[in-house]
């Protein structure tokens, strides 16, 4: 009879390499990117990526705790939820070469006051100090969209250069982004959502943005970045570029002397109409 160490070596030996596994890939392709577009400078950004119990198994022992790591967040409503994140004072540009220091796959304790390290964090990091954010960000999505799985937060330049120079009010940050190129309307027909500043890492930052996010998937941090959410990692990158290029043009088109001409109100209905998106209520004027 093969006592409990053999057994957990012929588990180990069954097990699939991480590293090739798709939720990994995508996040070494996709910091890779973020720091390849400038978003995210140093130490700046973050992700996190849940997972489900089945896509993890064949990769880890799902007994083996390497260590436990406290929350400063009471994570209850997600207890026993896999997630990768991105670590604590990583750098994007460092995680394609070194995946296994500068990400980790953890598990939501049950006291909802811990976090298990199943994987990665080599050499004693943590997840992001902003992990209660994207916590309470992900519990509020997964509250209207239990498809939701993906929170990234990155420092856009061209939106976070409009938070200096345009007002910070929902609707008329949504209506630029809308007129500045046609797809804006379609990707994110419910607009914006815009806190104050507040001082990163806090909960209070995190409890701000997650009120935000039960009716919108952007929500822009002023003079800092932008924090987007979706069901996988194509729709949320997808929904700050979107975002980030009408921003861009709108840049472009202030260094050029200002607005002449933009897509009309009435316009912008008929091609929520056309596309079959409802644009949040009150910020057309038709």
């Amino acid at each position: 009879m093969k006592n409990q160490n053999e057994i957990r070596c012929m588990k180990m030996a069954l097990q699939l390499d991480i590293l090739s596994s798709g939720f990994v890939q995508e996040m070494m392709k996709t910091t890779a990117n973020l720091y390849r577009l400038g978003w995210d400078e140093r130490n700046g950004g973050n992700i996190s990526y849940l997972l489900k119990e089945e896509e993890v198994a064949p990769y880890l022992d799902l007994n083996a705790v390497i260590r436990t790591i406290p929350v400063k967040f009471d994570a209850s409503a997600l207890a026993g939820k896999y997630f990768i994140v991105t670590g604590s004072g990583k750098y994007f540009k460092n995680v394609i070469d070194a995946p296994a220091v500068n990400l980790g796959v953890i598990r939501v304790a049950q006291d909802g006051k811990n976090v298990e390290l199943l994987w990665g964090l080599e050499g004693g990091g943590v997840p992001t100090s902003e992990l209660p954010a994207h916590f309470m960000t992900h519990i509020a999505r997964l509250a209207v969209d239990p498809e939701q799985r993906i929170v990234i937060h990155t420092h856009a330049t061209h939106l976070l250069a409009m938070t200096f120079t345009h007002p910070l009010d929902e609707k008329a940050f949504t209506r630029t982004l809308w007129q500045m190129c046609t797809e804006c309307l379609v990707v994110f027909p419910e607009g914006v959502g815009i806190i104050p500043w507040i001082v990163p890492g806090t909960n209070e930052i995190g409890e701000a943005t997650a009120a935000k996010m039960h009716d919108c998937r952007l929500v822009i941090w002023p003079h800092h970045g932008i924090y987007g959410a979706g069901r996988d990692m194509d729709e949320t990158f997808g929904l700050i570029e979107t975002a980030e290029k009408a921003a861009q043009v709108y840049t472009y088109v202030q260094a050029q002397g200002g607005v002449k001409q933009t897509i009309t109100d009435r316009q912008l209905k008929d091609l929520a109409d056309a596309f079959g998106v409802a644009p949040r209520a009150g910020f057309l004027e038709v």
